[in-house]
């Protein structure tokens, strides 16, 4: 059983920040689209949520690693919390998303004609640039150098931008948001790679050649990378048909807000085929990432967190 969720804030702290902070989450909810009922989840999940990361946050940048499945609202959650932490709290925060260290297409096409063709597609360990990803958070950590240079990746157009669109951050960093959908994931057996999950994997992956390749990485770079997690957060799904179906709206937003030619934009049998890609490793995290994770907000069908659940001291390992 999950551990009982401690006492974050009493209720007139709440109260006082969320007035503090109401202008700013009415311009939010209008930024992001979001259902007006989502202000009284601010309340009950992501204010608390925001005083547990600011209590871990002592003399050093401390790493708060966030997890969740596509279209389970990792960005949204990062970016609100960013605001949160800033305004409320004056602490000075970065918010690192793995979709930002995708390798250029040329780059994965690349390792796709020299190890696997299903490696030209973004997303799965093996097709992000770890040795960024693994030089920023130790950068960080050490506050060795003045100045950070983060990519940007274009879903758009499915490629990274050229580098004089990336963001410079010239700032001592207190807390880093690193979010992604396979943050801080575990490599799994042999025995459990023997089977394909589905029908990409049976088609395309026959011989299990690409997913031994992926699973590889988690055991070797990607590790090292999600080592400089200090506190990781989960965000736990239903299940598979809530992650294909929230994606998808997802997809909707990508369509109605890029001011490109939408030519990489997906249709609905394409994007099921490409969270294919994902499934094994989100099915993974989904069976046993719950148990490790320090806090566990689980999602119900409607898409709503339901309850902010952080793991005591005494029940971390």
């Amino acid at each position: 059983m999950w551990p009982t969720s401690e006492n974050l804030a009493c209720e007139s702290d709440i109260d006082r920040w969320y007035e503090k902070f109401s202008p700013l989450l009415e311009q939010f909810i209008e930024n992001e689209s979001i259902d007006s009922k989502f202000k009284m989840s601010f309340k009950s999940v992501y204010l608390p949520l925001a005083k547990w990361i600011e209590s871990k946050q002592a003399a050093g940048p401390v790493i708060i690693g966030i997890n969740g499945a596509q279209g389970s609202g990792k960005s949204t959650l990062s970016k609100l919390l960013v605001q949160v932490l800033e305004n409320i709290f004056n602490k000075t925060v970065l918010h690192l998303s793995i979709d930002d260290l995708y390798l250029s297409r040329d780059k994965r096409l690349t390792r796709a004609n020299a190890i696997h063709p299903l490696l030209k597609v973004r997303g799965v360990p093996g097709t992000h640039d770890t040795d960024l990803g693994i030089k920023i958070l130790k950068s960080i950590k050490s506050a060795s150098i003045d100045e950070i240079k983060l990519p940007v990746f274009d879903k758009a157009i499915d490629d990274l931008l050229p580098e004089n669109h990336w963001q410079c951050i010239q700032k001592k960093i207190d807390i880093v948001l690193f979010e992604g959908w396979c943050v801080a994931a575990k490599p799994q057996s042999q025995a459990q790679l023997s089977l394909p999950v589905n029908l990409l994997e049976e088609k395309e992956d026959a011989d299990g050649s690409w997913r031994h390749y992926v699973n590889k990485q988690l055991s070797g770079q990607y590790k090292e990378w999600f080592s400089y997690i200090d506190y990781l957060i989960m965000l736990n799904v239903p299940d598979m048909e809530s992650v294909y179906e929230w994606r998808a709206l997802q997809e909707k937003k990508l369509i109605q807000s890029s001011q490109h030619n939408n030519h990489y934009a997906m249709s609905a049998q394409a994007l099921k085929e490409f969270i294919m890609y994902f499934e094994r490793i989100t099915r993974q995290c989904l069976g046993e990432m719950p148990e490790r994770a320090d806090v566990l907000l689980n999602i119900n069908k409607d898409h709503q967190i339901t309850a902010i659940n952080i793991k005591k001291p005494s029940d971390q390992v």
